[in-house]
């Protein structure tokens, strides 16, 4: 009864500018926000039957709204319409001009958007990848001190260049660009060229990151079937690789070919060898788990919608907090071991400044890649206004765990016995498959990765596909198809080329020369030109910043 007394018109005074776009009978305070609309059976063009008919119900309701916004001019907004007109906040819909209803999950107008820290803390979790494996591998490429350097310039720069993706639909003159994506912008300056490539170079990063993902759980798998054999059958395997002595060993993969043993185990159990040698040879890193993969990974790439699987994207954060703690126990138990060459080698410690840079700053390219989906992160933001800070208080959050998880690894590795060159392109890599903290790591970043590789596969489905047939799911057979060609491009990796670092920094530089150095700064030059701004420090600026891409990806394949 209480709703009963409520005044049937409700003035509202304010701004008008407080009024959001379709929001011109609503309150914005209230969670309603959204005005629904009604379109006419005969204005429907097509009908997708998988989707909810615009109901009788919902155009009654609508047209009951609506009643209240003509009780007064269309130019006077001080009328709203009172609550118990209004669905319930769960039956709220958006309905679409082809007869089909979208559910609305929050407000487009400032109520239930991200707060700064939620939107920071998103940025964080989002470029934060499986590059943060490889960053002391690229410092030990680069130099230490170089490395360090190399870091704080590739954030610096991939930031600016991100701040100009932001800033790039504000410069479109006359254009609603509220929806735009940057590849909307793309085709906007460059036509249908800006449209394809900008496809392309944003599928290289997808297939990129899904390849570097099958190497990496090959890799951890092995690991975790091999720990869990050796505890269930109480065998003590003893890996033929250099390695440190004690309770925190740390190992040298890749001096394993100058021991003469071709096995990589010698085995010390009472139990059965020929069991021992069966399970090896079924169970191997690049011949035959990348495949056993295939039986988990490709029926759930073939799911219509992936959304079960965004649930776990907290495993990320689980995953990366969890390695800050692994490497700091591991450096508390290791020390550090440092010693200052500028140019010169010798046997346990690598140059200060190394020709081999370039190898770290593709790795970072990627790292601090999120050029392709920022305008959208931000588009959540309760205060655009702070748009710039939060994104700057992000990348220096990144930058600052990806300094710290390298400068840490690289400082405490130990040296000697041990030489610098055999920190691994994975550092997980460089402790041994019995060592119980690395075996959790692994697990995490083993069960996230399941978990994210189906998400990657749905965004790439959904680019390609629909560009190509209106629909990203326009058949079983269309999308077995795609699927089956990324999961082999992920085993032949695996099998033939299982080098993250190396990978990563060829799809980073690749796709990086598009969508952090070439794109941004183009447009901006052409937006500054069309307005008669453009001036020679500006035009050599941005000039420079395309002559660094593409030079960067050029080293990729010199170096």
């Amino acid at each position: 009864m209480e709703e009963d007394t409520k005044p049937i018109l409700v003035p509202v005074g304010g701004d008008e500018s407080n009024y959001g776009i379709m929001n011109i009978q609503f309150n914005p305070e209230d969670y309603k926000c959204k005005r629904p609309f009604h379109v006419e059976p005969t204005n429907i063009v097509s009908v997708n039957d998988d989707m909810q008919r615009v109901t009788d119900e919902a155009s009654a309701m609508n047209k009951r709204i609506h009643y209240y916004s003509r009780l007064t001019s269309p130019a006077d907004r001080a009328l709203i319409a009172p609550d118990h007109v209004l669905p319930a906040p769960d039956e709220i819909y958006v309905y679409s001009p082809l007869g089909t209803a979208f559910k609305v999950d929050s407000c487009t107008d400032g109520y239930g958007k991200n707060s700064s820290l939620v939107t920071i803390f998103m940025i964080w979790n989002t470029m934060m990848g499986t590059s943060i494996l490889s960053i002391p591998w690229g410092i030990k490429q680069a130099g230490f001190t170089s490395g360090i350097i190399l870091i704080l310039l590739m954030g610096i720069l991939t930031l600016y260049c991100c701040y100009r993706v932001v800033k790039s639909r504000q410069m479109i003159p006359l254009t609603d660009t509220s929806n735009w994506e940057f590849p909307d912008v793309c085709k906007y300056y460059f036509g249908s060229f800006g449209q394809w490539s900008s496809l392309l170079f944003s599928m290289v990063s997808l297939v990129g990151a899904m390849v570097v993902y099958w190497v990496l759980m090959s890799n951890f798998l092995f690991n975790t079937g091999k720990f869990i054999y050796n505890f269930v059958h109480d065998i003590n395997v003893t890996d033929i690789v250099p390695g440190t002595n004690g309770s925190n060993k740390v190992i040298c993969p890749s001096a394993a070919g100058d021991y003469p043993p071709q096995n990589r185990t010698v085995m010390f159990s009472s139990g059965n060898r020929t069991g021992f040698e069966l399970f090896e040879e079924w169970w191997d890193k690049s011949k035959t788990v990348p495949f056993y993969l295939i039986a988990v990974l490709l029926p759930l790439l073939n799911l219509k919608s992936p959304s079960f699987f965004a649930k776990f994207n907290v495993l990320g954060t689980v995953s990366v907090v969890y390695l800050v703690f692994l490497v700091t126990v591991k450096a508390a138990h290791l020390g550090m071991h440092l010693e200052f060459n500028w140019f010169t080698e010798n046997e346990f410690f690598v140059p200060e400044f190394r020709i081999l840079f370039p190898q770290l700053t593709g790795v970072l390219t990627l790292a601090f890649f999120i050029h392709n989906c920022v305008i959208t992160l931000l588009q959540n933001n309760r205060n655009p206004e702070n748009n710039v800070r939060d994104l700057s208080i992000a990348y220096f959050l990144v930058g600052l765990t990806y300094l710290y998880v390298g400068v840490i690894i690289f400082a405490s590795f130990p040296s000697p016995p041990l030489s610098k060159e055999c920190i691994e392109q994975n550092f997980l890599d460089n402790f041994p498959s019995d060592d119980i903290m690395s075996f959790v790591a692994r697990i995490f970043l083993l069960f996230q990765m399941m978990t994210v590789y189906p998400l990657l596969g749905y965004l790439a489905r959904v680019q390609l596909l629909r560009q190509f047939f209106g629909n990203a799911y326009p058949s079983l057979f269309h999308v077995l198809i795609l699927n089956l060609a990324i999961v082999g491009a992920g085993v032949a990796m695996a099998r033939f080329y299982p080098n993250i670092g190396g990978i990563i920094r060829y799809s980073g530089a690749t796709c990086g020369l598009a969508f952090v150095f070439v794109y941004p700064s183009l447009i901006y030059m052409i937006s500054l030109h069309r307005a008669g701004q453009l001036t020679w420090p500006a035009l050599i600026i941005h000039i420079f910043i395309i002559l660094l891409g593409l030079a960067n990806l050029i080293a990729q394949f010199l170096l």
